[in-house]
């Protein structure tokens, strides 16, 4: 099958056009559910490999499949990705295919002549897994030390001129935190950093007061477009996870990293993105529970014919079937047509199915302009078992602290998306329909008259994505000159 040419412009995970439904371009792997690590927030609930493990024979012949459907990238993961004895195989079988690997670790006992065996057979990224200082990081790992084995093993990814990067979960724990996780990962040598918050799934789900409540939304989001401002100036990216957003006044500033105005476009699980468990079931997304969005298994069906066909898989392919599914504040959202809900895993994982997210910027801004915020409240505790979860309320408060019915949803009218998709406002930075005007949100005109504000304003904010880059760029070659590292997008 012909490839798209790479572009020097975005990640090669990057969708592009025509991959929708096509392939599963990026491709996350959970090799083994072996681990060393206890997490808190452990959505898998890894620890012991599972019962029936994909044989390396299986996982090569898997690897070439997935080959021949396009993929471009694939990330290993685990539980602990490198307890798998024959990983370094699958390393090098992906490589030579041509397709970019990656690691994602929490870094215990990984030592730098693994990591130098790994970077020989062609791993090319790696991201580890910090969620905090020292005494939080260690506590949300459930093993002491855990922070500085962490912090050692990017440096040695950074050492062997692998794209090193971290990722952190955003909880109760650590939401105060973040900027000292920043310090120390700048310091180490990151090249990007991804925030994503902790999910209700798993390990996460025996202690919901570990999650963070949808309406600190409104003071954890500033304090992420501060980071990203201050992350550029050290030559690290800040990326928002799947899970982070969604179309506040802050959507443009991490989205556009081209100078080019963009937003998110709704979950990419089986439209672009795959998960494979360790034993062959294939999800449309790895963080998915398994028992609602399994789609097959390798083992008992081609993985082309399963891409194809799974309803499991192409439940995000058709926009008028995704809408069909939301509820709630979702269902009348301006924004329904191309947020579809933001996040399946994060929506499903409070029980209640996908389609109706409290975890979304927008939505806390709009309930509070009106004195309201949403809070979640555990009513059944999951059962035990990997990828699964409990049931959750959400519950509309007033400023009293009133709980309120929820049918308050249907007084926000839905707006249907016109052609043209979004443009951004000038004036207070939210994303409006094509050709609305004024803004629905700040009621500022927007006819485009040659207006020198508004112009203005468009470009001064690609002034800022440019600048930002150049940051990245200059303290990559500080670092380079000072003994530094080689980074990979």
């Amino acid at each position: 099958m012909p490839r798209p040419a790479p572009s020097r412009q975005f990640p090669v995970r990057a969708p592009r056009d025509g991959d929708e439904g096509r392939c599963p371009v990026y491709v996350v792997w959970e090799i083994t559910l072996a681990c060393n690590l206890r997490c808190a927030h452990c959505g898998s609930r890894a620890g012991r490999p599972r019962a029936a493990e994909l044989s390396t024979a299986e996982c090569l012949a898997l690897i070439d499949e997935l080959h021949a459907l396009g993929t471009r990238e694939i990330t290993l993961i685990g539980g602990e990705a490198f307890l798998r004895r024959d990983w370094l195989a699958l390393v090098e079988r992906i490589a030579q295919r041509g397709m970019l690997c990656g690691l994602q670790t929490g870094g215990r006992n990984l030592d730098e002549a693994t990591i130098a065996a790994a970077a020989r057979a062609g791993l090319r990224a790696a991201g580890v897994s910090i969620d905090g200082p020292p005494e939080i990081h260690d506590r949300l790992r459930g093993v002491p030390g855990s922070h500085a084995h962490a912090i050692r093993v990017l440096e040695a990814f950074r050492r062997r001129g692998l794209s090193a990067t971290v990722n952190t979960q955003i909880n109760a724990r650590n939401a105060e935190r973040l900027r000292e996780i920043m310090t120390a990962i700048v310091a180490a040598g990151a090249t990007a950093w991804q925030l994503q918050l902790t999910v209700a799934m798993g390990n996460a789900a025996d202690d919901p007061e570990l999650l963070l409540q949808p309406f600190r939304l409104r003071e954890l989001m500033p304090l992420l477009a501060e980071l990203h401002r201050e992350a550029a100036r050290h030559g690290l990216r800040l990326q928002p996870g799947n899970n982070i957003g969604y179309f506040g006044p802050y959507e443009a500033i991490w989205r556009s990293v081209t100078g080019r105005v963009e937003y998110y476009g709704g979950c990419h699980a089986g439209r672009t993105a795959l998960g494979i468990e360790a034993d062959g079931t294939i999800k449309g997304c790895p963080s998915l529970p398994t028992r609602d969005y399994a789609g097959g298994n390798v083992r008992d069906t081609p993985l082309a014919e399963i891409w194809a066909r799974a309803a499991e898989l192409s439940f995000m392919r058709a926009p008028e079937r995704s809408r069909a599914r939301l509820s709630g504040y979702c269902r009348a959202c301006y924004y329904a047509d191309i947020c579809r809900g933001g996040c399946t895993w994060t929506a499903h994982a409070l029980g209640r199915g996908p389609g109706n997210n409290p975890y979304c910027h927008y939505r806390v801004l709009r309930l509070a302009e009106r004195g309201w915020r949403e809070r979640i409240v555990q009513r059944r505790h999951p059962e035990g078992r990997p990828f699964d979860y409990g049931e959750f309320d959400i519950l509309v408060e007033d400023a009293a602290g009133r709980v309120l019915d929820q049918t308050v949803y249907e007084s926000e009218p839905a707006v249907p998306l016109r052609g043209g998709g979004l443009e951004l406002c000038e004036a207070c930075r939210q994303f409006v329909h094509a050709g609305a005007d004024p803004c629905p949100h700040c009621r500022a005109p927007r006819t485009d008259s040659g207006d020198a504000d508004a112009l203005y304003a468009r470009t001064a904010f690609a002034l800022q994505a440019w600048q930002e880059q150049i940051a990245r760029v200059s303290a990559r070659i500080a670092r380079l000159r000072t003994g530094g590292f080689n980074s990979v997008d």
